[in-house]
């Protein structure tokens, strides 16, 4: 395939991955805010930490090793084996579930049965829904390699919706269910995630479609492991591959979700403010779900296809080396302004958006803090996330595996730093370590890439530069913003906060026509492969 047809499509992917994700979460969103007025601190926090993250350790270890390996490199290669080395994340999977769910239940603090009942019964539900996810992993890298544009996200969506539907009508129904409320909808929303996948492939497979694209897997049953005679049964390369992804992987679970860890092992806050900050935590990542992890995955995709692993910029194609650069810059640019926009206007209106979400439960106490920090943690994230996923897309095997190095002190600084600044500051001080976190990780991709490009005409890194008149813009809304806040906002009645909501939305129409003026390079680039593109799909 011709590095501009994978640009188109993956520019597809990524933006109708956000627009759909918008649309689905929003519903989801609003499910959420009405199911916080029936629920306690204490479950939301069991729920949200303790059960998520054993959910999101097993799912993975299990698996994030054999997608970053099954994705490099063309789509012509002998699927059968690939397919064969993907099914492995199974047993992987139920060995993570049984190790892990008997830390869960026997060395961890278990909470009050008259407070949280079920505890038990909802770390065997979250351990066994990761297992049934691993069973569709075959089909999620099979789609995600083809560019199936929009199954991943409507899968995705159409499994939070029924989940976030079970869970409303149980809590409403039955709250003194406890966990059995969410065991019930986390196992619904596995199975709906791994049927989308099957009833689609099922559809797809042997279709005219299917055979006009030169699909590699012609029927579903193909897609079980199969033994092929005379040959080995998985692609060593790809498994040397995955093993090198795997070390590496285990050290960035920490570092993504180090805190849900310290605060599961070392006992530094208890369920209640766990809860407060895990909602918070999630109400401020909204943008880096919907909109960064959609780039990411899928220029992931872009760049893995395009660029050759372990060859320097000379020994590859200067076409795919200028379009790889060009589109690096610009990826950068676009992030780093969606970042600054959220650090500038999350700051003045993390509290008004609290107490309409949640009500005083989150609007007053440490909540504001925490979302505010959040906002600036969002600008760190949106850069990280793209360097990192040209670093991981470019490198060779050797230089993951020195990677995994720089990982692992990362890891151990990660979890002091955590351990100390909580005692210092409390919960936002979890925020303020994953900030020095994401940016010893964002220097590290940026000096990669540096090294990357030397040799060549091409300097992606410019992106991170911004007009220095769209600087002076932020930094005036930022200012005017704050002094609204303080005088309007939130205890001052509904006219106030909509006098604090129409500043607002005056500084950010300044600011956007300010970037639509400056950053010209990056406006055609996000109308010609973002908006022009899906507008031309729709009609």
């Amino acid at each position: 395939m011709a590095s501009q047809d994978v640009l188109s499509q993956t520019a597809r992917l990524a933006s109708s991955s956000a627009v759909l994700q918008v649309l689905f979460r929003g519903v989801t969103f609003g499910l959420n805010a009405f199911t916080l007025r029936y629920l306690s601190r204490e479950l939301i926090g069991v729920v949200n930490v303790r059960l998520t993250l054993l959910y999101s350790t097993v799912v993975f270890l299990a698996r994030e090793a054999f997608r970053r390996a099954c994705l490099s490199g063309s789509t012509k290669r002998n699927w059968t084996k690939t397919i064969n080395l993907l099914w492995l994340t199974v047993p992987f999977g139920v060995f993570w579930s049984i190790f892990l769910g008997l830390v869960w239940l026997h060395f961890l603090e278990v909470p009050d049965p008259s407070v949280v009942p079920h505890y038990q019964a909802g770390v065997v539900a979250f351990g066994l829904s990761a297992i049934i996810e691993l069973l569709g992993e075959p089909f999620w890298v099979l789609a995600q390699a083809h560019l199936l544009v929009r199954l991943k996200v409507i899968a995705e969506s159409l499994s939070v919706v029924s989940k976030c539907i079970l869970t409303v009508i149980l809590v409403v129904l039955y709250p003194q269910w406890g966990l059995y409320i969410f065991s019930l909808a986390q196992l619904l929303y596995a199975s709906v995630l791994v049927m989308c996948y099957v009833i689609y492939f099922g559809m797809f497979l042997g279709s005219p479609e299917a055979t006009k694209k030169s699909f590699p897997v012609a029927r579903l049953k193909a897609l079980l492991p199969n033994l092929v005679e005379d040959e080995t049964f998985v692609n060593w390369k790809e498994a040397r591959l995955t093993w090198s992804f795997f070390k590496q992987s285990f050290l960035k679970q920490i570092l993504t979700e180090g805190e849900r860890y310290v605060m599961t092992f070392l006992n530094v806050l208890n369920f209640g403010d766990q809860g407060v900050y895990d909602i918070v935590s999630n109400l401020g990542s909204l943008v880096a779900r919907f909109i960064f992890l959609p780039i990411e995955e899928s220029f992931y995709v872009f760049f893995a296809k395009v660029l050759e692993r372990g060859k320097t910029v000379k020994d590859q194609k200067q076409d795919d080396i200028a379009m790889a650069a060009n589109v690096l810059e610009l990826l950068l640019k676009l992030v780093l302004l969606i970042g600054l926009t959220i650090t500038v206007f999350g700051y003045a209106y993390s509290q008004l958006a609290l107490d309409i979400y949640g009500g005083s439960m989150l609007s007053s106490g440490t909540g504001p803090d925490l979302l505010r920090c959040y906002s600036l943690y969002v600008l760190f994230l949106a850069i990280n996330g793209v360097t990192e996923c040209f670093t991981f897309a470019s490198m060779c095997k050797e230089e993951v595996d020195r990677y995994n190095f720089v990982m692992l002190a990362l890891s151990f600084t990660f979890l002091c730093i955590s351990y100390f600044l909580t005692h210092w500051h409390g919960s936002v001080g979890f925020i303020l370590a994953n900030c020095f976190n994401m940016g010893i990780r964002i220097a590290h991709s940026i000096h990669y890439i540096y090294d990357y490009f030397k040799e060549s005409t091409y300097r992606p890194l410019t992106g991170l530069l911004p007009s220095p008149f769209l600087v002076l813009v932020y930094i005036i809304s930022g200012v005017i913003t704050s002094f609204s806040e303080v005088f309007f906002c939130c205890s001052k009645g509904w006219m106030a906060r909509l006098i604090h909501v129409g500043m607002g939305a005056l500084c950010f129409a300044a600011t956007f026509i300010t970037m639509f003026c400056t950053e010209t390079k990056l406006i055609h680039f996000a109308r010609s492969q973002f908006l022009y593109r899906y507008m031309k799909k729709g009609t």
